[in-house]
């Protein structure tokens, strides 16, 4: 279980540096990032760390797909965990 939790901090922590550089490069000009790559980091795990990220440095937040999509793909994956935790459990797996 702590392996799962280092997993989804580290995924977190990229998806939230991802989110920062494609702030930093609009203005600067530099190569950006597309949006199907922030929807990878959240969809493998890191959708809290890009959720919040874009929440606090204001990016993507008028775009409807980011502000619904990533919610959802967590809300989703919330969905998956506690069916496979109850699946365990009650097979006594856990």
């Amino acid at each position: 279980m702590r392996y799962v939790i280092y997993y989804l901090a580290a995924v977190s922590l990229i998806g939230a540096a991802v989110c920062i550089y494609d702030k930093l490069a609009a203005p600067r000009g530099w190569r950006r990032v597309p949006e199907r790559t922030l929807f990878f980091w959240a969809l493998i795990g890191g959708g809290p760390g890009v959720y919040l990220t874009m929440l606090l440095i204001r990016h993507k937040t008028l775009h409807r797909n980011f502000m619904l999509g990533i919610p959802a793909i967590m809300i989703f994956q919330a969905v998956i965990i506690i069916a496979i935790y109850n699946i365990m459990y009650s097979r006594g797996l856990l």
